[in-house]
């Protein structure tokens, strides 16, 4: 496998009036071009974290992350990160919001206004580019979020729980659709989640973190038949059950 980003020897502590507390121990692994891997851990092990140091927002005590062969911090530019939350800005319409990280970088040209129009048409918010985000539902503001992300065509994309705040019938809907946009975008994306199931039905690999301090305990190199990378799919083929069953297993710390 030849490496888009490499996580090496990666080690996160903290310091408090308490002590030390290590939040990340020796980490690594590496995710190719073009492939979509997700992150799942017990609650507070650390994945955030390791998602912000991938990013660059956060140094780590130790270790480095490459990207395409260079330092996160030569590489920031190719780096799109999608939050939980949406943070759109009320006072700011659907289409002044996609483009502001386009704005701060002085990247709004006519080419890439070019691109988010074609975004906002292929992914069904043309109609509402001059809308105000508080007309808007929770999906659709995630999705304005990820035309967000796209704008400044990043080759990495972190994604940070972005569809926990839906809910189930919508977060299913909107998950599928934005698995399809990034291999349709042909993205290499990394994915934090808490759902089992949504990481397998997304995902190539599964990496399983142990307890804090972060390390890894398994990677799952998810194997469907005949499911052409389409969640929906996934959930509904045969192996799914199987691989849901181990990493829950896995992710019980009591094991």
């Amino acid at each position: 496998m030849t490496s888009f980003v490499s996580v090496r020897n990666i080690s996160m502590n903290y310091h408090s009036k308490s002590g030390e507390t290590s939040a990340v121990d020796n980490l690594s692994f590496d995710v190719a071009k073009g492939e979509f891997v997700s992150l799942v851990g017990p609650s507070g092990c650390g994945k955030s974290t390791l998602l912000s140091v991938i990013s660059g927002l956060s140094t780590p005590s130790s270790g480095e992350v490459l990207i395409d062969g260079q330092s996160v911090s030569e590489a920031r530019d190719c780096v799109g990160y999608m939050l939980q939350r949406d943070c759109l800005f009320e006072w700011r319409t659907v289409y002044q919001n996609a483009t502001l990280g386009l704005e701060l970088q002085k990247k709004l040209t006519p080419e890439n206004r070019a691109y988010v129009d074609t975004l906002f048409e292929q992914y069904g918010l043309k109609e509402f580019a001059n809308h105000m985000p508080s007309e808007l539902s929770g999906g659709m503001r995630q999705r304005a979020a990820l035309i967000r992300t796209l704008a400044a065509k990043p080759s990495l994309l972190l994604l940070d729980e972005p569809f926990s705040a839906l809910d189930y019938q919508t977060r299913l809907y909107i998950s599928d659709e934005v698995g399809h946009i990034l291999r349709q975008e042909k993205k290499t994306a990394i994915l934090v989640t808490h759902d089992i199931a949504e990481a397998i039905s997304l995902s190539d690999r599964i990496i399983v973190l142990t307890k804090r301090p972060c390390g890894i305990k398994n990677i799952h190199t998810l194997e469907f038949t005949s499911t052409g990378k389409v969640p929906k799919n996934a959930r509904e083929a045969p192996e799914f059950r199987d691989y849901f069953n181990k990493i829950w297993k896995e992710l019980d710390v009591h094991v």
